[in-house]
């Protein structure tokens, strides 16, 4: 469903996946967000969990956005290969999310509901994930 149709390459390098992410660092569409607060591949499993969370929790939403694609995939060889036969075939795809992003964006809840249904989706992820809030949003709704 998030991965990519068509790739001009179909084995690609991981490149670079250090430091932090320089955009999409603040909450736009929304109210609040889910902030990633360190480096890891996120994969097509762990980002669904993360989605069905949030819509067992949220009975209604006036709008929610996923901010997250896959765009790597990851290439395993088959055990007891010998050295020097190349790559494998594509696996499966992950998501290099860089720190500081923001993840899921929901918009028209209360701030106890988001916080709640944030942590229970946090929880299922495999990286330290925190609230966030836009900027200029009243903190007392």
């Amino acid at each position: 469903m998030l991965e990519p149709t068509r790739v001009k390459f179909r084995r690609v390098h991981r490149g670079n996946r250090r430091g932090m992410a320089k955009g999409g660092t603040e909450v736009n569409f929304g109210s609040y967000g889910l902030k990633q607060w360190n480096l890891v591949g996120l994969l097509l499993d762990r980002l669904k969990l993360q989605e069905l969370q949030f819509l067992g929790l949220l009975e209604k939403l006036e709008r929610c956005g996923l901010e997250y694609f896959l765009t790597t995939n990851y290439q395993e060889t088959i055990w007891e290969t010998r050295m020097g036969k190349g790559k494998g075939a594509p696996e499966y795809w992950v998501s290099n999310v860089k720190p500081g992003r923001i993840l899921f964006e929901v918009e028209g809840i209360p701030r106890d509901v988001a916080h709640k249904a944030f942590k229970n989706a946090g929880s299922k992820l495999p990286i330290k994930t925190k609230l966030v809030a836009r900027r200029g949003l009243d903190e007392s709704k």
